[in-house]
């Protein structure tokens, strides 16, 4: 593989590291030429590590972009990759004359990469934006960056995330002992000392106030600490006077740019932390969590992505002093805690973000790149998924989830457009195209290009919630049929259909214009078969959320813990619903909390599957409860959902997503049934413990939570009806997979 890298030449920071370092390595397995458009350092650097390096200065870009396009063909290069807004505009323009796709590394922020110069902001930077737009790929550093950018209207299918990688082989000794290297700084430190130190430019962006700030609010309560601030920028006199009038002046130490590498910085401190506005993915973190430093940083850009809050580090928001001020003491008053985050936070950088990591997601985006650019053009391609998704309901966003991996196991680059509420959301979370159900003619052109379009999983063909929901999926299927879409509905419930003119209208519709039912239970196909639905194949398999797999450990505890729920206990679950009847039986959970608590010492976690509403119904279970509880309003995706289900003991549920979740993990189960498809559910993986809402009381749903938490012998029959199930779910795929003809 060849791959010309294009860039100014004059970059400086984690952009210039994060290319060099790229570059050294990349070119141990395949062939990356860097053409700079100026000479220097820059380039300088480049041929000491031993990168091919090319000048093609001068301020005539249409000769720049004729030099590069003869000599792109002279040498086989197979794709291009531009780093920085001048590098942008040349390779808007090498596209056409080259024929090759062209990619972006976006370093930072673009609409904040001239703050503070509104001329070069309006002129460079306005052609910067321009031509980002006129690039085939984009990759962003870190997925926060890659979010930004898809907000901000750019095509959502388009984007790949890379995170700066840095080698973690063990550092050498420091030069010099630690007290004699901070006196040499000027700082005034002892052994007893606890030093917090930063490495930053000090600029706005920045947002060094804040970390002064919350240093001082620190040291109110650990006089321990001591603050070394390695830099130099625009702000230094301002953050001067600002350490003065808070008293501080003393404790604050401005060392400026630090000679000679970093490394006896990191080895020196303590504690390690940032307070920027914006960022990527900063080099800083990963360079303190080599030296295994306990680290506070804002929760802004890539950083979430590497520190897991209360777990391996703390986070918190931009500008939040007191927040900072109150993480600084606690670290500074508990050595045990600062050693065990700084030993966790360096277990995680060194597994999964390493420079070997970086490289080899950088050629994985490139042979998918390249994939893409030569996959043959069809007049029909890809999927249209149209379902509940975008409305804040986990159980439905799952569902979506898992459909998404099982088209992309069939053809990882197929065109995909999803149907959703909040379509802005469904772009960011899945990397999809996405339009708004209430745009007609988005979707009918979608439909127009698209092979298949799918009906996407859970209970749409219902009239209890809503019959204008029921009119709106069939006038989408007969929509999808008549635009020249296979139709799939895809491990589907079916039901209630209560009204006799909407039975007949959905047996018509499905009759006439769908090719495939997958139904999720048995109950499914003899509710079709009572419509009249018989023309299309009807198969039995199962919901496709089964499939899903539960989040690491360490994103759980997270989870847990920013709900003030400790990762590891004895807990009992209730995923609960606001639903006809619920208010006479809210005290009914209550009630069944109480005695697992009391026998079992099992303490209620209440857990939101819908998290706008599912927590009212969870506060007026547990109004009156006088034992320990806890809520978890809002666990995040399916993925730490699962993982937090997995860590119960076992879970009361009206949610059927809750407990297909709590099923996947071998959770023991309790269903109270407001629908039937709750109970088909259950009956159709061979649980028995269930109760209809109508007609739950404390004592039968006791007896049933005694039989969850005491039966013998159920984890692996349970464990057999989960991977049957699993297994069967696979038929969606196959389906799936013949209708596109792949």
């Amino acid at each position: 593989m060849k791959v010309i890298h294009l860039i100014s030449g004059g970059d400086s920071g984690g952009a210039k590291t994060h290319v060099l370092s790229l570059l050294q390595n990349l070119n141990k397995t395949i062939t990356a030429q860097l053409v700079c458009f100026r000479d220097g350092p820059f380039a300088d650097e480049a041929r000491k590590l031993g990168i091919p390096t090319r000048i093609c200065g001068g301020n005539n870009v249409l000769r720049v972009r004729r030099e590069l396009s003869r000599y792109i063909r002279q040498e086989g290069f197979e794709l291009i990759h531009c780093h920085g807004s001048r590098a942008n505009m040349i390779g808007a323009m090498l596209r056409k004359s080259t024929g090759l796709p062209v990619v972006t590394t976006v370093h930072s922020d673009y609409r904040l990469d001239y703050m503070g110069r509104p001329l070069s902001r309006l002129t460079f930077g306005t052609i910067n934006a321009y031509a980002l737009r006129k690039l085939d790929y984009r990759i962003g550093v870190s997925d926060a960056m890659v979010d930004l950018l898809i907000s901000r209207g750019f095509p959502a299918d388009r984007f790949y995330a890379i995170y700066n990688g840095i080698d973690f082989t063990p550092a050498p000794p420091p030069k010099m002992e630690r007290l004699e290297y901070l006196r040499q700084l000027g700082v005034d430190a002892d052994e007893n000392s606890v030093v917090v130190g930063i490495a930053a430019r000090l600029n706005p962006v920045k947002d060094m106030s804040t970390l002064i700030r919350g240093f001082a609010a620190g040291y109110a309560s650990c006089p321990r600490l001591r603050l070394v601030i390695a830099g130099d920028g625009e702000e230094r006199e301002k953050l001067g006077a600002l350490a003065r009038e808070l008293g501080v002046e003393k404790q604050v130490t401005f060392a400026g740019w630090i000679s000679g590498g970093m490394d006896q910085f990191y080895a020196t401190l303590d504690i390690n932390a940032l307070t920027s506005l914006s960022e990527t993915f900063p080099y800083a973190l990963t360079e303190g969590a080599r030296f295994h430093l306990a680290t506070v940083a804002t929760a802004v850009g890539g950083i979430p992505h590497l520190i897991d809050s209360d777990v391996n580090g703390f986070l918190f928001a931009p500008g939040d002093f007191e927040a900072l001020g109150t993480y600084l003491a606690a670290l500074g008053n508990d050595d045990a805690l600062r050693h065990d985050m700084g030993e966790k936070l360096y277990e995680k950088a060194s597994t999964h973000f390493s420079i070997q990591n970086t490289v080899d997601t950088q050629l994985h985006i490139y042979q998918e790149i390249l994939r893409r650019h030569r996959r043959p053009a069809r007049a029909r391609d890809g999927v249209v998924i149209c379902g509940a998704y975008g409305r804040g309901n986990a159980g439905d966003d799952a569902i979506l989830e898992a459909i998404l991996q099982e088209m992309r196991s069939i053809d990882p680059d197929m065109p995909i457009t999803v149907l959703s509420k909040d379509p802005k959301s469904t772009r960011l979370t899945y990397r999809v195209q996405a339009v708004h159900r209430s745009s007609i003619l988005a979707w009918h052109k979608a439909m127009r290009h698209a092979r298949l379009y799918i009906n996407g999983g859970g209970s749409l063909i219902q009239d209890v919630t809503s019959r204008r929901s029921l009119w709106f999926y069939l006038y989408n299927i007969r929509a999808a049929k008549r635009a020249g879409c296979q139709v799939q509905m895809y491990g589907c419930g079916i039901g209630p259909v209560t009204r006799e003119s909407h039975r007949a209208l959905a047996a018509k519709v499905l009759n006439a214009y769908v090719d495939v039912i997958t139904l999720r239970e048995p109950d499914s196909r003899e509710e079709l078969l009572r419509m009249g639905v018989t023309v299309p194949r009807i198969l039995l398999t199962a919901d496709p959320a089964l499939t899903l797999r539960p989040a690491s450990d360490a994103e759980v505890d997270s989870v847990l813990l920013r709900a003030g729920i400790p990762p590891h206990g004895k807990y009992l679950c209730f995923a609960l619903r606001q639903w006809k009847g619920f208010d006479e039986k809210a005290s009914v959970f209550a009630q069944a909390a109480r005695y697992a608590y009391e026998t079992y010492g099992l303490t209620p976690v209440f857990t939101a599957v819908e998290k706008h509403l599912d927590p009212v119904a969870h506060r007026q279970a547990a109004a009156n409860l006088d034992i320990p509880r806890y809520f978890l309003d809002d666990a995040g995706g399916a993925g730490t959902i699962i993982g937090a289900l997995a860590r119960m003991d076992a879970v009361v549920s009206m949610r059927l997503h809750a407990l297909i979740f709590a099923a996947s993990q071998g959770v023991p189960l309790v269903g109270v049934v407001y629908d039937p498809k709750v109970s088909s559910f259950l009956k159709y993986m061979g649980q028995e413990l269930f109760v209809d809402l109508d007609s739950v009381t404390s004592e039968n749903l006791c007896a049933m939570i005694d039989r969850a938490v005491c039966q013998t012998g159920t984890p692996q029959s349970r464990e057999e009806a989960v991977a049957r199930l699993q297994e069967m779910e696979q038929r969606n795929v196959t389906v799936a997979r013949e209708l596109l003809d792949l």
